[in-house]
């Protein structure tokens, strides 16, 4: 009977350590994935024409469309980034305003959204992957890009370190 509970005990700690290293794997291969496709992004200081934003803050911008699974995972991250920051999202290719203010109150959302229904800020942006957010320090130059999800602490560590 020890000799099974010895040998449940070895087999468990061999699976925990395959299963962490597999998460590790992961995470660094979804960090060179992303790497790889924000290189592709306009990073030029920001310049959104019409579009007013705070001066002198950081401001995270979130490209994200009704449309996308990956951006409806995230969406509760941005929403409570936005309730300590200064948040801009783009809704592209999402369908009119009414579609986009359906979309936020049935996900509970309430952070500033601009419709980019004919894709303009996305193309200006070179984004053609949701969610992709691009964040800026107060003087409105480019500090972080980000390609797929991010978690909330990891947006927060962002924004915490574009007041800097």
């Amino acid at each position: 009977m020890r000799q099974i509970k010895l040998s449940m005990k070895a087999k468990l700690k061999h699976y925990t350590k395959e299963i962490l290293s597999l998460i590790i794997i992961i995470t660094v291969l979804a960090n060179i994935i992303s790497y790889y496709k924000s290189t592709d992004l306009n990073k030029t200081k920001l310049d959104l024409k019409g579009i007013s934003i705070a001066k002198n803050k950081p401001i995270l911008i979130h490209f994200w469309a009704t449309w996308c699974p990956t951006c409806s995972i995230e969406a509760s991250n941005i929403q409570t980034i936005s309730e300590h920051y200064e948040v801009l999202t783009i809704a592209v290719d999402s369908g009119d305003d009414q579609n986009i203010n359906n979309y936020l109150k049935k996900h509970d959302l309430n952070f500033k959204v601009i419709n980019d229904k004919n894709s303009i800020y996305s193309k200006q942006f070179n984004i053609s992957v949701f969610p992709t957010t691009l964040i800026y320090d107060k003087n409105k130059n480019i500090i972080f890009s980000e390609v797929g999800y991010t978690s909330t602490i990891g947006l927060m560590v962002r924004m915490w370190w574009a007041n800097f």
